[in-house]
Parts: C-alpha cells; sequence; structure tokens
C-alpha cells in the first residue's frame, strides 16, 4: 500500500473522528443540568413569625390620688401583691384633722336630734292630756246645759262651764300644733344629721385618697418614686405624678410584630410556639387572642394613621399570643422579656409538595410555542416569525418544570401549569397540575430564571457550590 494511501485513509479516520466527537460536544453542550426532585405526600405546616415582648394582659400604673409627701413605701419593686393589699401613704394630717371634726359634729346633732325627739314625746303627752280635759270638759258642759235649761242653775254657772270647753278645745288644738313643730324639727335634726354623714364621707373619701392599695394580685414591676418625695396629681405617666406600675402576671401574653405580607394568614385561636431569648430551650404554648387592624411603621412603631409623612416603608401588624400555661415561678417571664411567636396558620396532612423554589412564572402560551420547537425560540427561524401571527397576550402562571422522556427516550423540561395551596417552610402544597411521583426540576436559580419548555436536560443533583450560587 502506497503511503499516498495510507494518508488518505488516516485523514478520512481523523475526519469521522471528529465529527462524532463534534457531535458528542454539541449535544453534550445542549443539554441543560438541572437539579431534580419528585412531587411527594407528607405532612405540611404552614408557620408565621413575629417578635416582641412579653407582656401582661392587664397592667396599671398607681398614680398619685392625692398631693403631699410620701409617709411610707410599703412594697418594693419586684414584690407580689394582693387585692387590696396597702402600697403606699402620703401625708394626711389635714385629712385626719377633718374626719375627726366632722365626727364630733355628728356626735352633737345626734345629741340635739335625741333632744328633739323627747320633745315631741312630751308634745304628744300634753296632747293626750288635752284630749282627756277637753273629753271632762264636755261632759261638764253638756250637764250644765242640761240644768240651764231646766232652770235649775244660773246663768253664770252655764257661762262658766261653756267657757272651759271653749279653753280645753282650744288647748288641744295648741298641743297638737306643739307636736307637728316638734316632729318638724326632729326631721330638721334628721337631716343635719344626713347632711354631716355625707360630708364625712366625702372626708373619709379624701383620707383614703392619701392610701394606695392594690387593685388586683400583681407584680410590682416599676417604683419611679422614694419615701419623703412629694407627689402631685397630674397627667398620667409625668414626673411625680406615679407611684408605680403593676402587673397582673395570672394571663401572659407575647406581644409580637408580624409582616404585612403575613398578616392575612393570621386569625384568632391559631395556636403559636414562643420562646424567650432568656430562656433558651423552653417552648412555651399559646394561642392568638388579638389581630391588629392598625399598620404600624416598621422604623418608628408608630401607626400609619398617626404618621404624618408620606414615604412609603414596611409596615408591621401587632399579634398578641397568650400564654396557655404560665410558668409556676413568675420571675421566669418578667415583661418586657424580648420573644418570638412563631403561629400555626394552616396544617395540611399528607399533601401533596414540591419544594418552594421550584415554582416559576410563566406565559404559557409562549411555553407551547418554546415547547413546540424543542426549546428553542420560534423568534430565530425568520421566515417563520415572519410567517406567524403575533402571539396573544397573556397573564403570567404559576407552574413547575417536569422532566419528561420525548420519543427518542431524551429527558425534556415541560413547563405545567399548577394550583398551590399552604405554603411550609421549604415546601408548598399542590392542588392541581401535578401527581405523586412526577419529578421537577428543582434549581439551579440561574437556570430556572431562563429553563425553556421542551429544553433537553440532564439531572446533576450533586451538592451546588458557591461558584453556582454566583
Amino acid at each position: 500500500m502506497s503511503t499516498k494511501k495510507i494518508i488518505l485513509i488516516a485523514a478520512a479516520i481523523l475526519v469521522v473522528v471528529g465529527v462524532v466527537v463534534g457531535t458528542v460536544l454539541h449535544r453534550r453542550a445542549a443539554t441543560t443540568k438541572v437539579a431534580t426532585g419528585k412531587a411527594v405526600r407528607q405532612n405540611l405546616v404552614a408557620v408565621v413569625s413575629g417578635t416582641g415582648q412579653i407582656k401582661p394582659k392587664t397592667y396599671v400604673n398607681v398614680g398619685a390620688t392625692a398631693f403631699g409627701r410620701i409617709d411610707h413605701l410599703y412594697v418594693k419593686e419586684g414584690d407580689h401583691v394582693k387585692a387590696g393589699q396597702l402600697l403606699a401613704t402620703v401625708e394626711s394630717q389635714q385629712q385626719v384633722s377633718a374626719v375627726d371634726a366632722q365626727k364630733a359634729t355628728i356626735a352633737a346633732s345626734r345629741t340635739d336630734l335625741d333632744s328633739y325627739i323627747a320633745a315631741e314625746k312630751t308634745a304628744e303627752a300634753n296632747v293626750e292630756q288635752a284630749k282627756a280635759d277637753l273629753v271632762q270638759k264636755k261632759f261638764d258642759y253638756e250637764r250644765a246645759l242640761a240644768l240651764y235649761n231646766e232652770a235649775l242653775i244660773a246663768k253664770q254657772d252655764y257661762d262658766a262651764k261653756k267657757a272651759a270647753y271653749d279653753v280645753s278645745a282650744a288647748t288641744l288644738d295648741q298641743r297638737v300644733a306643739a307636736v307637728a313643730q316638734a316632729k318638724a324639727q326632729t326631721l330638721s335634726a334628721r337631716g343635719h344629721i344626713d347632711q354631716a354623714v355625707a360630708t364625712q364621707h366625702g372626708n373619709s373619701y379624701n383620707l383614703d385618697l392619701t392610701q394606695s392599695r392594690a387593685p388586683f394580685d400583681a407584680l410590682v414591676t416599676n417604683v419611679p418614686v422614694r419615701e419623703g418625695e412629694t407627689v402631685v396629681l397630674g397627667i398620667q405617666n409625668a414626673e411625680g405624678s406615679t407611684l408605680m406600675t403593676l402587673a397582673d402576671m395570672s394571663v401572659i401574653t407575647a406581644e409580637v410584630k408580624v409582616d404585612e405580607t403575613d398578616i392575612v394568614n393570621v386569625a384568632l385561636n391559631q395556636p403559636a410556639d414562643v420562646t424567650v431569648d432568656a430562656l433558651p430551650g423552653r417552648v412555651f404554648k399559646g394561642h392568638v387572642t388579638e389581630v391588629g387592624d392598625q399598620a404600624l411603621l416598621r422604623t418608628t412603631g408608630m401607626a400609619t394613621s398617626q404618621s404624618t409623612t408620606g414615604t412609603e416603608e414596611a409596615k408591621d401588624f401587632k399579634v398578641v399570643v397568650t400564654l396557655d400555661n404560665p410558668p409556676a415561678e413568675l420571675s421566669d417571664l418578667r415583661p418586657g422579656l424580648s420573644t418570638t411567636a412563631k403561629i400555626v396558620t394552616a396544617r395540611r396532612d399528607d399533601a401533596l409538595t414540591v419544594p418552594i423554589q421550584a415554582l416559576v412564572e410563566r406565559n404559557p402560551e409562549t411555553e407551547k410555542a418554546f415547547e413546540a420547537n424543542g426549546g428553542k425560540s420560534a423568534a430565530t427561524d425568520t421566515a417563520q416569525a415572519a410567517t406567524s401571527p403575533p402571539p396573544q397576550k397573556s397573564q403570567k402562571v404559576q407552574g413547575v418544570y417536569v422532566l419528561r422522556a420525548d420519543h427518542s427516550k431524551k429527558l425534556r423540561a415541560v413547563f405545567v401549569p399548577v394550583t398551590t395551596g399552604v405554603a411550609g417552610a421549604t415546601d408548598i402544597e399542590v392542588l392541581d397540575g401535578l401527581k405523586q411521583g412526577d419529578e421537577i426540576v428543582t434549581g439551579r436559580y440561574q437556570i430556572l430564571r431562563s429553563l425553556k419548555s421542551g429544553t433537553l436536560v440532564k439531572r446533576d443533583n450533586t451538592q451546588e457550590t458557591s461558584a453556582d450560587n454566583s
């Protein structure tokens, strides 16, 4: 065999090898590596988180109710007090004097009343006497009249009996009037006593104002004053007008702020797990008891209705979670401790789920065009682009890319619209569009951004590196 033939054969072999290698490289270049996962059934829990602080459901600022110097403080910060327990006293000499003086006035008025009652009884006895005397004088008068008519006595004797009868009748009227006068004086004395007693109630009330008592069983959380300081009546929380703060720790809440994008999923009575930064490892069970309607500016905490600026910024909503079983040691949960509440907004058992990152938004009509063209844009075919009508505008829909084998057993990513439900931390419920076991494209993120329906793909579930994320 000549050298020329050997060279020609070698060249032919090189050409064939080059074609084969080029074809393989082209196919590899045309195949997209994707990370995949499967639609699986599992229990799904949707959770909304919020941060805030521990707060008692009920707390009050015990304000000064009388002007004066603090005589004594009976409690200190951290003490537990019972309803009605004496907390503090303010100087009360003036109030005590007023009470004592009024007590003397009431005692004198009661003595006067007793004398008026005695006078009333005396007047009533005089009336009875006058009545008896009138009866006697009437008998004498009637007897004298009969004798006079028979001319048995002189007219002078008859006139004397008649005059005595008239005087007795007048005396009875006078004594009846005296009884009425005595009763009026007694009634007036009773009125004076009632007035004095009412005044005494006012004096006693003013004296009670110098004594501050606990309105309910509570924990003393703040005592900003000291014995000897002067307190004044004024606006609540003004300096010198608040004696102490009491918190009812029988009902403990976690007041947290929830992002505006999550608040629509929060409702009353939803269960929640509450953790406290100061108590690592402990979880307190609770439930939602209040959902705020007013948005709060995240930077200032001010309600949007009170803000005078028009700056758009992130907003939160207040959510109150009441602990179901507060700890026996109330000192474990102090007002103001930082806390996090994880609220369970929904729960699905045996739900069909896919990873959240697998979801994409695409135009179904455009995706069908890509799929029909083997995963390539139809716009690259100039002739087809010229003869094809303009694509219909349609809204983007949510969906995933499902791995399906074509007629040549090659894997292609096909866009499938899905209807979603509850979203968990990493997975989301699929209500329609997939079935259990369907293999879907879950990444990489850069690939999902540009992936088209019908694209040739190859599974690559190796761990993603930092280079892949860049």
